[in-house]
């Protein structure tokens, strides 16, 4: 993990402080920026999220997707618990924690934003961290490939539909035409330039394209730490109210992750799949697209809303937590391999 990755969380904790105190300090440029919209897509956020997303999508190397066949049993645990558990699982956590158990300490008027904040996050399997995460637990380079190649393509096809019928579920109304702009924006568009750059770095040779890969890797973790101090800087007065409020909202996100990816490891485990198969099987079940969740959030409620809050509560606690997910299923390892 290079610099901002490993001090993420210190990072974003920071952004927060940063963010507030400019918003109370300058409120006038921040409203400012927030106006500069076209379309509900604020312009500077809506350039920090393509300079976010397209270095990782650079990396996906979407010919990867014959590997898929070598290890059917890990991708159909893989495609199982990202589509079909991890969102929905994320609903009724949101639902039982935010609009139930939690309620009377939450803005009342926030309740429904939070939850769709916590479906966007969910409905987003991770792109890039994944490398990282499958890296420091050995894990088979070409399935962990694979599965994001794999993913990425699911994702552009179903994220829409799936937000759509989870948000209309928790009763939240759906602003269709926002939604789909969203995925033209942050996930087709920057996908097609993705992948269009990467072809062009690779008929350089190997080389140049690992140089510009190490070049352009701290752009990512740096637009999103600039956003996220737009944000806070919106929401600064909101969470000076309620300070208790980001602590609340990574309650149901820390029982998401580590229930995804222990059912991830252990379905891996049953069905016979190698460690190195099931460790980035169970840490991508378990990991977020929170660049594209964060996007999606900002696009679809607005800064200042209780969803763009949310998203950013999964990555303030994205490193620590996953790097405690790594550590279990390396130190399990042995346990794993009597079966």
């Amino acid at each position: 993990m290079n610099f901002f990755e490993r001090y993420l969380t210190a990072w974003v904790a920071l952004c927060i402080v940063v963010g507030i105190a400019l918003g109370q300090w300058m409120p006038e440029v921040f409203q400012t920026i927030g106006s500069w919209e076209v379309a509900q897509v604020n312009l500077p956020v809506g350039l920090l999220i393509w300079v976010m997303i397209i270095p990782m999508l650079v990396k996906v190397d979407f010919s990867a997707l014959h590997e898929v066949r070598q290890h059917i049993k890990g991708i159909g645990v893989t495609l199982f618990v990202n589509w079909l558990v991890k969102p929905f699982s994320m609903a009724l956590l949101g639902w039982f924690f935010i609009r139930y158990l939690f309620a009377p300490l939450l803005p009342s008027e926030q309740i429904d934003s939070y939850i769709a904040g916590l479906i966007l996050l969910a409905a987003a399997p991770c792109t890039a961290m994944v490398f990282v995460w499958s890296r420091l637990t050995n894990g088979h380079p070409l399935f962990t490939l694979s599965q994001v190649a794999l993913n990425d393509a699911i994702m552009v096809v179903a994220f829409a539909p799936l937000v759509a019928f989870l948000l209309g579920l928790s009763a939240i109304t759906v602003p269709w035409d926002t939604l789909l702009t969203s995925v033209v924006l942050y996930i087709i568009i920057p996908v097609i330039l993705a992948q269009l750059w990467r072809k062009a770095l690779l008929a350089k040779g190997q080389a140049r394209f690992e140089a510009v890969m190490a070049h352009i890797g701290p752009w990512s973790i740096t637009a999103l730490l600039a956003t996220l101090v737009l944000l806070f800087a919106f929401q600064g007065q909101a969470i000076l109210k309620q300070p208790l409020v980001i602590a609340l909202l990574a309650v149901p996100i820390l029982i998401q992750v580590l229930f995804n990816s222990a059912l991830a490891y252990w379905l891996n485990r049953q069905l016979g799949e190698s460690h190195a198969v099931a460790c980035p099987s169970a840490l991508i079940g378990a990991s977020n697209f929170f660049e594209l969740a964060v996007a999606a959030a900002i696009s679809l409620f607005g800064f200042e809303s209780g969803a763009a809050l949310a998203t950013v509560v999964g990555v303030l606690i994205e490193v620590p937590v996953m790097l405690l997910v790594v550590q279990v299923v390396n130190r399990s390892k042995d346990w794993y391999e009597r079966a």
